[in-house]
């Protein structure tokens, strides 16, 4: 199930072995795609449907979780560059209406260093699980069509004891990008749907790319996500393709597909989107795990990666790029998702196994 649309005949077959054992490493489907000095490869490999024949599809739509927060930065950052937001101004002079604490800017905001707590939960060091808005088993799958307003998760989060003070550590919240996303929307008086079409997917010709706030629906044609939990000591399996993603807000609620996200990142690393040096602050990592404004930065054998994942119920995608944005990987994951995060081992695999393949030449 491999495509060659480059014309050079380049047959992968590391690439698609690769999809295959994570097929059957738990993963219901999987698309790829590969863009390198060798041309585009793209392939599929599990099933479109469970129980169905059906290959998946090769650029099909599906949800992809926090890759959402880098559309976020970017859209920021190239309001930073029109001149409509201030990068260290206080996120309070934008949304005076939250009280929020005046030393945190909207470079905090993006880079998870504003210490707020997130509205999905927080896990501390010493194990203590404080839970935020409901995510996880049948209490979800009960209210996936529940709407949430992005200040009902803002307010929440905010009734809760912040994590260190502004700029003095790092943890990564997804209220974070709640707040950022409302930024753009109090700078510019439209909202983020309307602004993300006018910075970047109009000027790249991309369609298939959606900020849906709170609709649950998915564009066709798609591969499909399901969920299993506990019903009354049964064990149920339902198909979550349609969800309403509002819980997470602009952490994570973006639906894109592999070209999509291919043609954005490389433009993005390839500098056409953003001014160089908004380009090397977004780049910039903190010290604790790498993460720059909405991006992270990976060392590989290969050198230097940038990328930012995500995952949501039952679907996630990978986007990674080279620094020039002329080596991309993009792929769209979905499988049966469950409370206890049973597929998260075989994710971690999975992005190792593709990074070492596509930008360390290990073909193992």
């Amino acid at each position: 199930m491999s495509t060659n649309v480059s014309g050079q005949g380049q047959d992968r077959p590391e690439l698609q072995k690769a999809i295959e054992v994570l097929a059957e490493s738990g993963f219901a489907g999987i698309q790829l795609r590969v863009n390198d000095e060798q041309g585009e490869w793209v392939g599929s490999a599990g099933s479109r449907e469970l129980g169905q024949s059906a290959k998946p599809l090769t650029n099909g739509h599906f949800r992809i979780g926090s890759s959402t927060k880098n559309f976020v930065a970017t859209s920021v950052l190239m309001l930073v560059a029109e001149g409509r937001i201030g990068l260290d101004a206080p996120a309070d002079d934008y949304l005076p209406e939250f009280g929020l604490d005046r030393r945190i800017t909207v470079r905090m905001l993006l880079q998870h260093t504003s210490g707020i707590f997130n509205h999905t939960g927080e896990l501390y060091e010493d194990g203590t699980i404080v839970l935020g808005v409901p995510w996880q088993g049948k209490e979800w799958v009960d209210n996936r069509f529940k709407t949430y307003l992005p200040e009902e998760l803002v307010r929440l989060s905010l009734s809760k004891p912040t994590r260190f003070a502004p700029g003095t550590g790092w943890s990564y919240a997804n209220t974070n990008y709640v707040l950022a996303r409302l930024v753009v929307e109090k700078a510019t008086g439209r909202s983020f749907a309307e602004e993300l079409q006018r910075l970047i997917l109009e000027p790249l010709g991309v369609t298939g790319t959606v900020a849906p706030g709170a609709s649950p629906e998915i564009p066709e044609p798609h591969n499909h996500g399901y969920y299993r939990y506990e019903d009354a000591g049964q064990e149920r399996t339902v198909d979550v393709t349609r969800q309403n993603p509002s819980w997470v807000g602009a952490g994570g609620d973006m639906i894109s597909t592999t070209k999509d996200l291919h043609t954005y990142f490389s433009a993005l690393m390839g500098g056409k989107l953003l001014p160089a040096e908004l380009l090397a602050e977004m780049r910039t990592p903190e010290a604790t795990v790498g993460y720059g404004l909405g991006v992270f930065a990976q060392e590989t054998e290969g050198g230097t990666v940038f990328h930012h994942n995500g995952a949501t119920m039952g679907s996630a995608a990978l986007m990674y790029s080279t620094p020039d944005g002329s080596k991309t990987l993009t792929a769209g994951l979905t499988w049966v998702d469950d409370a206890d995060l049973s597929i998260a081992p075989a994710f971690q695999t999975a992005q190792q196994r593709f990074v070492d393949a596509v930008f360390c030449g290990k073909l193992g």
